[in-house]
């Protein structure tokens, strides 16, 4: 990973030197891969919900349309053996994880396409064999974090690994994902507390994505930076734009080099918006408490059309080649598959036939995993 300041907070900088960006030192085909990552967590995203319109996929799911810069940026700062804990909207990270690797590299640390499709399917081949259609999985040998409903709830289980790995020698960090409505639980505060007097290696990324399901940001928080929940921990907390890679990227990269150098958590506040609903079955309901000016103006920014821009202007992309694929500004009922990069389309088509064809688990698994079970 590129090689960054060991003080994250900006404010700790004032009359020194600028710091060298680790996004200074990624290459032309950095700026191509992430690009490539952007479209294949919307076109996750935007199949998923075609595939249950047209009647081949049963299940709640929770849009990360929009936020995709977040998800990419955070994982293309990691190394393969560092930890992972996403939530529902962060449905991509399961299988993007450690893609800098090879998309299909069988060493590859992280879940398959075929796993999470059959997640989402609720299929024999996925790693929860059917007890969930989303986001309730993970894996020790992957080092990702199981998720569950209880938001912040996976922190103190990231607490936990790293302080396990210290204990071994190890030196990896883990990443958590958390919407900004989970800091007003009280596991936050309590398991970010104990990393802080442990020093133990654990960036909290917050989401901030305007709502709280229903609830806009100024119900919840007195202060306009979610990431100032870090100064009573006397910890860094650092403000990206969600929409832009490649700031995720480097604030990610420079909180990530802050803990494996023994110093301590960070919290990464990722400002960015919820294009839909908190889950499909809240997009009717989010039309009614949502300005539709606000929504509007939310999209706007699109991180795909962002890195597109910023690629053009380094002379990575030509005008022509940016309009190639044009994803962006699109919502899931007007974009297909002629916008996105054949390579994507292929591969998610892998993983959605893959489980489209697989059979449920048979009825006897459904006591499995109940009780403990004699080797």
């Amino acid at each position: 990973m590129a090689t960054t300041k060991t003080d994250p907070d900006q404010r700790h900088n004032e009359g020194r030197e600028p710091a060298k960006l680790a996004s200074d030192l990624l290459t032309a085909d950095d700026y191509h891969e992430l690009l490539k990552q952007l479209y294949m967590a919307r076109y996750f995203d935007v199949r998923l919900i075609k595939e249950k319109k047209r009647g081949r996929l049963r299940g709640t799911l929770y849009s990360s349309h929009n936020q995709e810069g977040i998800i990419v940026g955070a994982l293309y700062g990691l190394r393969p053996t560092d930890w992972i804990s996403p939530i529902h909207r962060d449905m991509p990270a399961f299988f993007m994880k450690d893609f800098r690797s090879g998309w299909d590299n069988p060493e590859r640390v992280g879940m398959t396409i075929e796993e999470v499709c059959g997640q989402v399917w609720g299929k024999v081949t996925s790693p929860g064999r059917a007890r969930d259609n989303w986001s309730h999985i993970g894996s020790r040998a992957k080092k990702i974090i199981h998720s569950t409903s209880m938001l912040a709830g996976t922190i103190p289980a990231a607490v936990g690994v790293t302080l396990a790995d210290r204990l071994n020698g190890l030196d990896s960090v883990a990443v958590t994902f958390n919407g900004e409505g989970s800091t007003a639980q009280g596991v936050f505060h309590e398991a970010i507390n104990f990393a802080a007097v442990e020093k133990l290696p654990v960036i909290t990324i917050i989401e901030n994505n305007q709502w709280a399901y229903g609830t806009p940001t100024h119900y919840e928080y007195s202060l306009e930076d979610f990431a100032r929940r870090a100064d009573g921990f006397g910890i860094p907390g650092l403000v990206a734009d969600g929409q832009d890679v490649l700031d995720v990227y480097n604030k990610v990269c420079q909180a990530v080099e802050f803990s494996r150098a023994g110093n301590g958590p960070s919290i990464v506040e990722c400002k960015t918006f919820r294009s839909y609903g908190h889950g499909d079955h809240d997009d009717d309901r989010a039309e009614k408490y949502r300005p539709e000016e606000e929504v509007e103006e939310g999209r706007k920014r699109d991180p795909i059309a962002i890195m597109k821009k910023i690629m053009v202007e380094k002379g990575f992309l030509s005008p022509a080649e940016a309009a190639k694929f044009p994803a962006e500004g699109k919502g899931a009922s007007e974009v297909t598959d002629e916008d996105f990069p054949p390579e994507v389309v292929a591969y998610l088509n892998r993983g959605v036939e893959s489980a489209v064809n697989a059979p449920v688990p048979e009825a006897h698994e459904g006591g499995m995993w109940v009780f403990r079970e004699e080797n």
